[in-house]
């Protein structure tokens, strides 16, 4: 395998490398951009998400962290490429699990994703400092280094894999790097059935430290997937 597919071990077929825009995350997590001036924000892990791109040309101070950047991003542009040319496929079987009312159609959803994808590539080849290499559960940042961190389409979507210490762990690390609040979208798994473990994960996680709420989410698309978690530390 080349060593553009493989890093310290890390086979990049292993990763799905797809990712979200700025107006789907400020949507997913009910964000308005007046919220997160001021504040150092942490995407993790971001995959192929635009939003530290998009949210830099607006203003905000963001950072992004996930496994995939140990790749160079021509590696990661072709995965992504794929990976989205096979997520349209599934599509086209599973399209009865989604809620197209905000998506529009199978080739809109494309044409976000492929959005993401090539702005993500272009911000990185540019800004590549804002991409920090990281496997879950640790993140290479220092304690208490960003004041909020955004976590979508990982923690809880795949409980079938990742168990719940896994989930523990991350929750603390996340803690450790973050002074203010975390916020966590979807709580389903890839079924979109809700994940039994969230409350354990939290509650030992937390160590009494952090207050948990449960919140509506203006994102509609997978179904079943409405609601998304918020963390505050207390004061």
């Amino acid at each position: 395998m080349s060593e553009k597919l493989q890093a310290g071990g890390l086979h990049l077929d292993r990763i799905i490398f797809i990712g979200r825009t700025y107006n789907e995350y400020m949507s997913m997590f009910d964000l308005t951009k007046e919220q997160l001036q001021g504040r150092r924000i942490l995407d993790c892990p971001a995959g192929a998400c635009s939003f530290t791109a998009e949210a830099s040309k607006h203003g905000l101070d963001v950072i992004a962290t996930d496994i995939a950047y140990t790749f160079d991003t021509d590696a990661l542009h072709a995965k992504g490429t794929q990976d989205i040319a096979h997520m349209l496929e599934h599509m086209q079987t599973a399209h009865h699990e989604y809620d197209w009312t905000m998506m529009g159609t199978v080739e809109q959803l494309g044409n976000t994703r492929l959005f993401a994808l090539e702005t993500f590539c272009k911000d990185r080849a540019q800004y590549d400092q804002r991409y920090i290499p990281a496997t879950l559960p640790q993140l290479q940042l220092p304690d208490k280094s960003v004041d909020l961190t955004l976590s979508a389409h990982f923690l809880f979507m795949y409980a079938d894999r990742l168990d719940l210490s896994f989930h523990i762990q991350c929750l603390r690390e996340m803690m450790r790097v973050t002074t203010q609040e975390i916020r966590i979208f979807p709580l389903v798994n890839l079924q979109g059935e809700r994940v039994s473990f969230i409350e354990e994960a939290i509650f030992t996680a937390s160590a009494g430290e952090w207050i948990s709420e449960e919140k509506p989410t203006p994102y509609i698309f997978q179904k079943g997937a409405e609601s998304m978690l918020i963390l505050k530390r207390k004061l």
